[in-house]
Order: structure tokens, then sequence, then C-alpha cells
């Protein structure tokens, strides 16, 4: 039997908490430890007089109050001498971003909204990212770009403009942030009343499935999720992380081969004359190619499927001769299928395929021995489902780029 939550869009109960005072934009004033390698810490430390034989240790401890302890000022470091921390805190920023808004829908599904600095944008940018709780699992929903350049036709944030990539170290803030309110490092509380796993962590699993597309910021993506993979830092499991791509296929064996993470694809289509409209990256690389990257995938096997993501359109690619070709499709692919019923978004085009066609859909998928699942809508209220996410940043154009740094660097 299947269940689902189908919330109104403009729910009055869905919960919205303004930023705090506590929150503040990290300066680019000062570089920041958190995105660096170990050697890279070490080689940061050193530039404030830390000897050379003192930075794997020194590093270590930093690793440790970073990513075990989840501090963000160099203070709560105890273990480090006074002076070494006053030292650090003048050179470096461990500083989380600023939180603009934290949205609470009525099933527990919480949103974000972070606002980094600048960096070449001219503006400071914000991005979104989402909590979704479940029984036993507390998944993150984390972005890689502020914005997107694939204009896929279903999904919001197609609808922004790429601003930038975000760096590693604004990539591991989302999950170094979502810990922090949710009370996910040792020593801390639990909000009251939070929907939240029962027991174990919080966040247990993170998905690369919010604003942009991983593989076209993949050396920063890299980084951060392998910092958030290693044992001695946040500890995921990379069977715990899946990249979602639509499709980037010179960077699909690399993904397998140098992060090791789980894969999924947005297929959404099963003819190349359709997913060059709902995903017009298929113009570059097309069905064939991409299933032929993902017949390559490092590790693949069935304790390592891959899941392809499939969201059900009206009368647009949701008929039982959909099905039949997606099966044909993906045959001898250690796969799993996710059927995402479209949440709706200002301005959208289409419309969600009707639950008893998604349900005949699925059964003839599930007949052919692949998994099924239909996805369920999460967080409609506050509009944080699949596909719904955007912000209103914006690149500012060359020449104000340009006039605003000229009036920086005249103050200074």
């Amino acid at each position: 039997m299947v269940t689902t939550i189908d919330i109104a869009r403009d729910n009055p109960n869905a919960k919205t908490i303004a930023s705090t005072g506590a929150s503040h934009l990290v300066g680019e004033e000062k570089p920041t430890l958190i995105g660096l390698s170990r050697e890279e810490l070490g080689e940061a430390l050193g530039t404030i007089g830390v000897p050379q034989k003192q930075w794997r240790m020194r590093s270590s401890q930093l690793w440790h109050w970073l990513y075990v302890r989840g501090v963000s000022n160099f203070a709560d470091m105890t273990n480090i001498a006074k002076d070494l921390r006053a030292k650090l805190d003048e050179a470096f920023t461990i500083a989380r971003p600023k939180i603009v808004s934290e949205q609470i829908s009525v099933d527990g599904t919480r949103k974000w909204l972070f606002q980094f600095p600048p960096r070449g944008a001219g503006n400071p940018v914000e991005v979104e990212t989402v909590y979704i709780p479940e029984e036993g699992r507390g998944t993150l929903c984390v972005s890689s770009q502020v914005g997107c350049t694939l204009t896929c036709t279903f999904c919001h944030t197609g609808t922004q403009k790429l601003v930038r990539n975000l760096t590693s170290e604004e990539i591991l803030s989302q999950i170094l942030i979502a810990r922090d309110r949710l009370g996910d490092f040792p020593d801390a509380h639990t909000p009251q009343g939070a929907i939240v796993p029962s027991e174990g962590r919080l966040v247990t699993n993170i998905v690369m499935m919010g604003m942009g597309e991983p593989l076209y910021n993949f050396e920063n993506v890299k980084k951060a999720l392998l910092i958030a993979s290693d044992g001695d830092g946040l500890s995921l499991s990379k069977r715990r992380i899946t990249l979602s791509t639509s499709g980037v296929v010179p960077e699909i064996f690399r993904t397998g081969d140098e992060i090791g993470c789980m894969l999924a694809i947005s297929l959404h289509a099963v003819r190349d004359e359709d997913r060059d409209i709902l995903v017009p990256i298929n113009k570059k690389w097309n069905i064939k190619e991409l299933l032929d990257a993902c017949r390559n995938y490092p590790g693949l096997s069935n304790a390592k499927r891959i899941t392809f993501e499939y969201v059900m359109l009206k009368d647009i690619n949701d008929s039982n001769e959909d099905a039949l070709e997606l099966v044909r499709l993906l045959k001898g692919i250690p796969a799993k299928i996710n059927l995402i019923p479209f949440n709706p978004w200002p301005g959208s085009q289409y419309a969600c395929s009707d639950w008893e066609r998604i349900e005949e859909f699925a059964d003839i998928v599930n007949r052919a021995g692949y998994a099924s699942p239909i996805r369920t809508p999460r967080g409609r209220d506050i509009f944080a489902a699949c596909g719904q996410l955007k912000s209103t940043s914006e690149r500012m154009r060359k020449k104000d780029r340009d006039a605003l740094n000229a009036k920086k660097a005249a103050v200074y």
C-alpha cells in the first residue's frame, strides 16, 4: 500500500523562523579553514608561524574540532594553547554563514536559506538547503551552485541563471549548519518538538540534489564530499552520500573513481526527442551515451545500484509504453527507479500525473524486477520539495562589479 502526504501550498501552519542575531556573514577579509584538506590546513598553519614538524598534529586537532565537535569559534578549542588560538582567530575564520531564514513544514521538513559572500558575483549570494526527516534516517539535500545552467523545463531552479559555483567550504557549511540547528553534534540539544529520527545521528544521508549541477562544479564537490566521508571527521558513509547529475557524461566515471559515492541520474524521459525538451543537456550527451557511462560506473553492482530519477508529468512521460521502454533501456544496469510526483511551482507548464497512472507505471517497472518506489512529496507547503528550490540571487553585470570593486579599493 502506497501512502503519501499532500499538503496545500499556502498551508498557514507552515512555520517560518527568521535568522537569529548569532548568525553572521562570513567575511572575505580572512580566509576560512573549513573545506581545506589536512595538507592545506598544515600549510595555512605555516603562514602564522607554526613549525612544520607540528603541522600534522595541529591539523588533526583542528580537523577534530571542526568536523567531530562542530565548533565555530577558535576559543572553544580547549586543547590548543591560548596564544595559538589567538593567532588562528586573527588570521582565519571558521564562522558559519548567515541563515537568512529557516522554514519548518507541517511534515517536519526544514528548509534553510543561507547567504554567502559575493566571491566574484558582485553581491552576496543565497542558496537553499533542505532536511527531510524519516523513520530511521534524516536526509540533507545540499546545493552545489547558486542557480543553474541546465534550464530543465520542469525544475524551478532551472529558471534561475547561474550566479556562481559554491566553494568546498560553502558546500560543507550547509552540512555543518544543519547539524548545528538539529543538535547533531556532541553536547548539542535538538530543538524541542523537532521531527527527527528517533535514535542515532540526525543527519544520516547526504544527497547532492539541491540547486545546481554538481558535476559542473566537480572539484569543489569532490573536495567537500571527501571531507564529509572522512572517517575521522563527519564520517558519513559513502554508501549514504548520493550525487545526482542530469547527465554530464565525461564526469560520471570520475565521480565513482575519485569520490566513490552513490550515483543518481535525472533521467525523466525514455526518448531523446522528449528528453531534449525536459533535460536539454541531452542534446549534448544523449540517452545512449548517458546509459553507457552508467554501465561503466566504478563499483556498480546489485549492492551499489544507480538510482534513476523520473518525474511523473501528466500526458508527457507517464504512459505504459514509457514504462516498458524504461525497463528496456535499463536492462543490465543494477538500478532502482525513483518515481517523483511533479511538484508544481509558479509559472510551471506541467501537471502531475494522476495517482492511479503513477501506480500503474510503478507496477510495470516492479514486475520487470526493478524497485520503483513512489517518492512521497515532502515540504510542499514551504516550497522545499524536489525541483522547487530557488533563490533570488543574480550576478551583477561586469561594469557594476568593477565599479563596486573600485569603490571598495578607494575606501582601503
